[in-house]
């Protein structure tokens, strides 16, 4: 620590090297093929499926208005890390400024836990769908949907502001390499010269008291959904109820699994996971569910299946004539 901080600089003099993945550095140009294959599929498929949604006024139900929401923080999070992934792949422009770093960092913290709270919204959805369907559309109205879209991105605002002053109120002592692929708030904390206690409390407050409680919230609709469905006498009713959270059900793994395994990797597994894996996984965390959310969709639900089905078969039509 010493040799750095006797050149303390002011954050908005520093830039840093992001690395990418380090240690597979030559295989840089290998891994940006599949990367930019998932970055395309991600943001094509999620525009036709917002797309889809908007056009067919029969896909305008509380379900398939919360899945857009996700569809659009799915484009989101890919669009705010992919990009700079991909150049720092293809051209080595691993160089960011401080600002950039930290607004990359804002906005890829701020789309997950928004993302987080629309998961938790789908829940809820189920729930009421589920376990008390002849108030579902008195509970679940148009108002209702948009205040519950403009309050997940009111609290993850509110939540992620912090991590701006928490960086920024840092001194920064001449370290600049990230040895990532893209920003994230430990990595910035991680090379100041000053106390970061205050960063790695705040960093685990969010993640238990956000998106962890957000799980236990998931657990517990999920729990009661259980207990509804199988109370149904009806073997087929049952196996009908529990198809359509198949979807959600994939989806939340999707999400959940690869960012707590980061997240855990990160302060718990630094000795034991090797830390090329650690950056693959938390690189891959940000291409691969939103390229696999709109093709789950299509392919397991009925309406969104009937419909493409059916905005495409002009098209078929045309070409065999």
């Amino acid at each position: 620590m010493a040799p750095f901080c006797h050149n303390r600089t002011n954050p908005q003099d520093v830039w840093y090297v992001l690395m990418g993945i380090p240690g597979l550095e030559g295989l840089h140009t290998w891994i940006s093929i599949p990367f930019s294959s998932m970055y395309i599929v991600a943001v094509a498929g999620n525009l036709f499926l917002i797309f889809l949604i908007m056009a067919e006024r029969s896909l305008h139900e509380p379900m398939y208005l919360f899945l857009s929401m996700l569809a659009s923080t799915d484009i989101l999070l890919s669009t705010a890390a992919a990009p700079k992934m991909l150049a720092i792949f293809w051209f080595h422009s691993t160089d960011i400024s401080f600002g950039s770093c930290a607004s990359q960092m804002f906005f890829i913290h701020f789309i997950f836990v928004a993302e987080s709270a629309i998961l938790l919204a789908m829940a809820f959805d189920r729930y009421v769908a589920i376990c008390c369907p002849l108030r579902y559309t008195a509970i679940l109205t148009s108002s209702a949907i948009r205040k519950i879209g403009i309050a997940a991105v009111v609290r993850s605002f509110f939540i992620c502001c912090p991590f701006i002053f928490l960086v920024y109120r840092l001194t920064y002592c001449g370290r600049n390499i990230i040895p990532h692929s893209y920003c994230e708030h430990m990595g910035i904390a991680r090379l100041a010269c000053d106390n970061i206690n205050v960063n790695i409390i705040y960093g685990l407050i969010v993640a238990l008291l956000s998106t962890g409680l957000d799980i236990v919230l998931i657990i517990m609709s999920y729990t009661m959904i259980l207990q509804a469905v199988f109370q149904v006498p009806s073997w087929a009713a049952r196996f009908k109820a529990l198809s359509t959270c198949g979807c959600h059900i994939c989806v939340i793994l999707m999400f959940y699994t690869p960012a707590f395994f980061s997240f855990l990797a990160h302060r718990f597994g630094g000795k034991t996971i090797p830390h090329h894996i650690h950056i693959l996984v938390a690189s891959l965390y940000v291409v691969v569910p939103p390229m696999l959310n709109p093709i789950i969709y299509g392919v397991k639900t009925k309406q969104i299946k009937d419909r493409v089905i059916l905005l495409f078969s002009p098209i078929s039509e045309c070409c065999q004539n």
